[in-house]
């Protein structure tokens, strides 16, 4: 399986650290192996801060929707994955980083392992990054399911523009969101993003309204021309690894990376994450 990182530069995601767990049992790395690609696999991807497992519930509460979405049962125990994730972290010697469950669909093997992660630098934050337009979209936008072929495209497309993510584009001319990410933009003091049921709804996204809201900020969802993001005043895009990262240059296009708004709801996501 590939995946890209801040760089451009294709990787390969595999298991890392010293053990992981396949169906209840904790094995060393030396013994994992990828589950075969032509399978069905459903997964997560979560962030372990101090320790624990970064808004886990939201994670396991999605994973149990993407079951729904291919009529499945959700087939485990939210309070004994939580057990075997925080059994994976201890043994990994509370490693920070990144933490996948994945769920073959045919045969209900089951894994708990870290894997590479690549967290933006402090730099990006103050500076933002380059995105480019990929015209292209998710067969199910909504089910979060492996999908290694359309990534392995994306991917060579932003590494030839040198580009940090790619904001997809659907047949219709609407923006929709990132390859791996969720996509906003900022108008008169107020958050503008897709439609929830034209993307995978981000567990980071939902964090975005909450704050939004608390905040007093009104969150618009609807369809974004691609014509109109000129029209924006500043945009960024979220996730479990880049948390909230502001866009400097869409294509050749230019934005504010110090828009107020922005800065204020980045604020508050770090204190959420940090669990302060």
């Amino acid at each position: 399986m590939e995946i890209t990182n801040f760089k451009g530069s294709v990787i390969f995601m595999e298991a890392i650290n010293k053990y992981y767990l396949n169906n209840g049992i904790i094995y060393p790395i030396k013994e994992f192996t990828d589950e075969d690609s032509k399978e069905k696999i459903i997964y997560e991807v979560l962030r372990v801060v101090n320790g624990k497992p970064a808004f886990l519930k939201d994670h396991l509460e999605r994973m149990k929707k993407s079951f729904k979405l291919i009529n499945k049962e959700f087939p485990y125990d939210e309070d004994e994955i939580e057990k075997l994730i925080i059994e994976v972290i201890k043994k990994n010697d509370n490693a920070l980083g990144n933490i996948k469950i994945t769920c073959n669909v045919n045969n209900n093997n089951f894994k708990i392992y870290y894997i590479m992660h690549s967290y933006p630098s402090k730099e990006y934050y103050k500076k933002g990054v380059k995105v480019i337009l990929y015209y292209g979209e998710r067969e199910n936008p909504n089910l979060k399911v492996v999908s290694t072929a359309f990534r392995a495209k994306v991917a060579e497309k932003m590494k030839e523009a040198n580009a940090h993510e790619a904001l997809l584009v659907d047949r219709n001319g609407f923006i929709t969101e990132g390859s791996k990410s969720n996509f906003f933009g900022i108008k008169d003091k107020n958050l503008i993003t897709a439609k929830g049921e034209a993307v995978l709804r981000g567990i980071t996204r939902d964090k975005i309204f909450k704050i939004a809201k608390s905040l007093g900020i009104e969150v618009e969802e609807k369809e974004i021309k691609v014509s109109e993001i000129s029209d924006l005043d500043s945009l960024f895009i979220s996730g479990t690894s880049v948390a909230i990262l502001p866009i400097s240059q869409v294509d050749d296009i230019k934005f504010d990376v110090n828009n107020e708004i922005l800065i204020k709801i980045m604020k508050r996501y770090n204190e959420l994450l940090e669990n302060k």
